[in-house]
Order: C-alpha cells, then sequence, then structure tokens
C-alpha cells in the first residue's frame, strides 16, 4: 500500500460486540505546518476530530514530506493515493488557467478584493475539482506577496538584476517582462537553487518566506502589493461520498468554519511577519520605490490581458462578477 493512501481502521468495539470503523485521511501540504494554509490544516483536522467524536481523523503531511510537489497534488488525490491536498492555486496553472487567477498581478490588492475575487470564483474552483473528482473543502489566503531579494530592490536596474523564483507562469512573464530572469520553481527545491546562486530572489509573501527562513540569505523585502494567493484544499470525492451523512455535515460544517478563521487570521499578519523579519536583520521596504511598482504594474496589465485570453469566456464571467462586486 502507497504511504498516503487512505486509511481505514476497524477499532473493536467489545462492549457491543461490533465493530465502530474510524477512518482517517492523510492530507498533503508542500508549505511548512508554520504558514497559513499549514495552520489551516492543523485548525481542520482539530475541528473535523472534534465534530465528529474521532471518527474522522485528518492526518496532516506539510512541508512536502509527503514526496508531492502542489502541482503533483492534484492528480495524486484524483487518483485516491492521497485523500486530501492543500495546494496553491497558482502553482495548478497548467492544469487551467483559472487556477492563476487569485495570483494574477494587482488585481486584487487588498484581503477585501481578494475576498470578493474568491466568492466570484469559487463556483468555478469547485466544478474545476468535480471534473477531477474531488470536493473542494476550504480556502486559505496568502498575505500580499512581495519580493525577498539578496541586494535591495532600490531602482529599475536593481529590478532588472533579479534572478527570481515565480511561483507561477504568470509571475514569471511580469518579471521577465521587466528584464530580470525569472523562473516558476517550487518551494521544495528552492534551497538547491539558491546554494548555487541561480537565484537572488523571491517572490513570495512575508508568511511563506518566514516559513522558509529566506532571510538567512535575503536580507531585504520589498512590499510591491502583488498579489494574495490563495491555496485551496480538496478531499477525493470517492473518499468523501463513502462518509455517512452525518460524518460528511460534519466535515462540510468544519471546512466552512476553517474558511472563515483563515480570511481572518490572514488580517494582521503582514504585521507580525514584518517583526519577525525585522527581528532577522532584515530590511524592509513599505512600500518599494515608485518606479519599481509602475514598471510591475504596467507588466501586469499585459499579463492580465493575457490571461483573459487563455482563460476565455470561463474567466471574464469571474472578473465581470467580481468588478461588480466591487461597486
Amino acid at each position: 500500500m502507497k504511504p498516503g493512501l487512505l486509511v481505514f481502521t476497524l477499532l473493536a468495539c467489545i462492549a457491543c460486540g461490533g465493530a465502530a470503523a474510524q477512518t482517517t485521511w492523510r492530507l498533503a501540504n508542500e508549505y511548512p505546518a508554520t504558514s497559513l494554509p499549514g495552520e489551516a490544516d492543523t485548525y481542520f483536522a482539530r475541528l473535523v476530530g472534534q465534530k465528529t467524536a474521532g471518527k474522522l481523523l485528518i492526518e496532516p503531511v506539510a512541508d512536502a514530506k509527503s514526496g508531492l510537489k502542489t502541482r503533483d497534488q492534484l492528480a495524486a488525490v484524483a487518483k485516491g493515493e492521497w485523500a486530501m491536498a492543500d495546494s496553491f492555486a497558482g502553482a495548478l496553472g497548467d492544469e487551467d488557467p483559472l487556477f492563476l487567477l487569485s495570483s494574477l498581478p494587482f488585481l486584487a490588492p487588498t484581503a477585501a478584493d481578494a475576498r470578493r475575487l474568491y466568492d466570484a470564483a469559487k463556483p468555478a474552483y469547485e466544478k474545476l475539482y468535480a471534473a477531477r473528482g474531488q470536493k473542494l473543502l476550504y480556502v486559505s489566503p496568502w498575505p500580499p506577496s512581495g519580493i525577498w531579494s539578496a541586494a535591495a530592490v532600490s531602482d529599475v536596474e536593481s529590478l532588472r538584476a533579479l534572478k527570481i523564483r515565480t511561483y507561477d507562469s504568470t509571475g514569471s512573464e511580469i518579471f521577465n517582462r521587466v528584464g530580470a530572469t525569472a523562473q516558476t520553481i517550487s518551494f521544495a527545491d528552492l534551497p538547491a537553487r539558491m546554494e548555487t546562486g541561480q537565484i537572488n530572489a523571491v517572490l513570495s509573501s512575508g508568511d511563506g518566506g518566514a516559513a522558509r527562513k529566506l532571510w538567512d540569505r535575503l536580507k531585504n523585502f520589498s512590499e510591491i502589493g502583488y498579489a494574495i494567493p490563495l491555496s485551496l484544499t480538496a478531499v477525493n470525492l470517492d473518499a468523501y461520498n463513502r462518509l455517512d451523512a452525518e460524518t460528511r455535515a460534519a466535515v462540510d460544517a468544519a471546512a466552512a468554519e476553517t474558511s472563515e478563521h483563515q480570511w481572518q487570521a490572514m488580517r494582521g499578519r503582514v504585521e507580525q511577519n514584518y517583526a519577525r523579519m525585522r527581528e532577522q536583520g532584515m530590511q524592509i521596504a513599505s512600500p518599494a520605490p515608485a518606479p519599481v511598482i509602475d514598471m510591475l504594474r504596467d507588466a501586469g496589465t499585459t499579463a492580465l490581458g493575457d490571461w483573459q485570453k487563455r482563460a476565455g469566456a470561463a474567466g471574464q464571467k469571474i472578473l465581470d462578477a467580481y468588478w461588480r462586486r466591487q461597486r
């Protein structure tokens, strides 16, 4: 049996002379348990344990210890090799451009905007997962993405000098367009690339970077208001449907509560991260110099147009709904 397969354990019930079924779902996540999505998994696991009185147990497996990178998680859950996965949405962009939505640059710069964008896109996300034999359970927003760098990004020339890791194809397109050298790299592969000098900057939130202790090599952070990306957590639909109705209702309630908890947890997280980063001797440009942001915004406008062409009518429908919600 593969290590991530659903685990079903029968516990003897001597008093009743029968057997009480207990189910364990393993939950894969490439990011550390201390990141916001990692904390969401722990929170969800605790809620499910409470709401089902231990009938269903969730076992989070964080920090890529599942052996899976984010882009591999979707297929692993679809095949039933893993019960659940918490996946950074942008890393699934090769599956469908709609997964890139939350990490599109400068589209949803505030937490309120990010929530409106998610609410507009949620039905589409649910369809994407359903088509792959999965059920979307909960969402975890990340704090705004910025630039971690070895040297300060003080002007356009220093922006162009970056050899930067991005988390999706849109990010790579944008930074390459402004003259930097960008690569889409899994967080799991990042340490080796930094060790060899292939990477001297990382597009990430203060949350993700702090969880990986990027401050050991990258002592500067530039706040650019790039995006508030999402991680999405889904379960294998067959596994979900095998539960009895009462347990499914408990899972749904726990998932809804986890999503709400994460939207609240994201607020104030920026200040917490900045405090930790400064304790590690980092310099924070809040915000980054205007010429740097302006150049990235110009490139972002082009990237949004390119995404709209790829996403077609489905993408435009979400954007129209999002813009209506902003009024």
